[in-house]
C-alpha cells in the first residue's frame, strides 16, 4: 500500500503488538528476560517517518511491563515521544476534521497481525 501524505508535519499513532513487536510474545520473553521480537520491516517503515513528526505508541500491555517495553524499543532503535499503556484491547477509533482546502487528517490502516508493516510504503 502506498500512502501519499501532506508535507505537513504529522502525528503517528502507531500500536505495538501486533505491528512492531510479535502479538502477546513479550509474555514469554520478559520472564526469560529476552528479547521481544521485532517485525519485518518494521525499522525501514519507521525510519521514513521525518524526525520532527509525532510518534504516539499505543498498547494493551499493564504498565508494569512499561520499563521492559522501552528498554526493548530502544534495544531496537525505535523512536517514539509517547506510549499509552493499558489501552483496551477493542477498536481505536481517530476522529480529526477535514481542512478548508480538503485535506483529510484521518487515516487508518489495518495491516495483518505479526506481518510488520512490510508493504506499506510512504510517498
Amino acid at each position: 500500500m502506498k500512502l501519499k501524505l501532506s508535507s505537513l508535519k504529522k502525528t503517528w499513532l502507531i500500536d505495538i503488538d501486533g505491528v512492531i513487536f510479535k502479538h502477546n510474545a513479550y509474555l514469554k520473553y520478559y520472564e526469560k528476560n529476552k528479547n521481544d521480537k521485532l517485525l519485518p520491516g518494521v525499522k525501514r517503515f519507521l525510519k521514513k517517518i521525518p524526525s520532527d513528526d509525532y510518534i504516539i505508541l499505543l498498547t494493551s500491555r499493564n504498565k508494569k511491563f512499561k520499563d521492559y517495553t522501552i528498554k526493548q524499543l530502544n534495544y531496537y532503535g525505535i523512536r517514539f515521544n509517547k506510549i499509552l499503556f493499558d489501552l483496551p484491547v477493542g477498536e481505536r477509533i481517530l476522529i480529526n476534521d477535514i481542512k478548508p482546502n480538503g485535506l483529510k487528517t484521518a487515516i487508518a490502516i489495518n495491516l495483518k497481525r505479526d506481518k510488520g508493516p512490510t508493504k506499506l510504503h510512504l510517498l
